[in-house]
């Protein structure tokens, strides 16, 4: 665990919706761990530049301090979900409500205001643990959308009109890069690609592509600030059983070579959401 120091969090760890933890990695040590006390798998984390840690929840999404104090709490509406809690800025907070209808929504939390409210489609309204994971905005505002039970992503630009889109089956997470491509994971598809403007595919990794290391439910994926791309390789839908046979994190550069894998089921538990603590990584 010494490669990184980061933050990391996982869907259905303990097979239950309870307990969930998150965990801080320094020096290759655990150095502080927080159990949620609210019901629901964890999906989205991100340390923020004061310390504290932002969280989806899966019936909400949190802030919490250093010394484990709550600051910050919504709370999902009865019959949604929410798997994305990024940090717009100091104040405001972009959510992703699953449910009838998918709303991308701004959390203003100094005031518990909704700021922007985006209704997106899905393939079915009332499927709503699997209508999306992780959305973010892009650097003009748009909402980056991984629209993961209709298989594509789409860029929305303010109003809502659609101004970017690509076929991506499963998408579980999207991030636009700074040289302006978008990083997409495939999910149970299990793959990771690198898409251009054009909806060309300029760099990407599927199942079989690393040698000794299966590539499972992609979840989380990130470019490290040196080219290389961290991946996200859950495994909680298996057996319990097989669980610690997986590699949890894996680090690839450009050339599609391993240079750093996590494999310690000792504390940690399945990846789906990891914050490299350098502040270099695109997530």
């Amino acid at each position: 665990m010494a490669q990184h120091s980061f933050l990391y969090c996982g869907e259905w760890q303990n097979r239950s919706l309870t307990d969930q933890v998150i965990h801080v990695i320094r020096g290759g040590k655990v150095v502080w761990s927080y159990t949620n006390p609210l019901r629901g798998e964890l999906g989205d984390c991100t340390m923020l530049p004061n310390g504290n840690i932002l969280f989806s929840r899966q019936f909400g999404a949190s802030e919490i301090t250093p010394d484990k104090k709550i600051v910050w709490n919504y709370d999902a509406p009865p019959k949604t979900e929410m798997h994305t809690a990024w940090p717009v800025d100091g104040d405001r907070v972009l959510v992703m409500q699953n449910g009838n209808p998918a709303k991308a929504l701004i959390l203003r939390k100094s005031t518990g205001q909704v700021e922007k409210e985006l209704v997106l489609p899905t393939k079915n309204p009332d499927g709503v643990h699997g209508q999306f994971r992780h959305i973010r905005l892009t650097a003009d505002g748009h909402f980056l959308v991984a629209h993961m039970d209709l298989g594509k992503v789409v860029e929305y630009d303010a109003a809502g009109q659609t101004v970017w889109s690509v076929e991506a089956p499963s998408a579980w997470a999207a991030v636009r890069l700074k040289n302006g491509n978008t990083l997409i994971s495939g999910n149970q598809q299990g793959y990771v690609r690198e898409v251009n403007r054009k909806g060309e595919t300029v760099w990407a990794i599927e199942k079989g592509d690393l040698p000794g290391i299966p590539l499972l439910t992609v979840q989380e994926v990130s470019r490290l600030a040196n080219g290389h791309t961290l991946i996200n390789n859950w495994c909680g839908s298996r057996p319990q059983a097989e669980w610690p046979q997986t590699v949890q994190l894996i680090e690839v550069d450009a050339k599609k070579k391993v240079v750093w894998a996590l494999q310690d089921w000792s504390v940690l538990g399945p990846a789906t959401s990891t914050h490299l603590l350098d502040g270099k990584s695109e997530r």
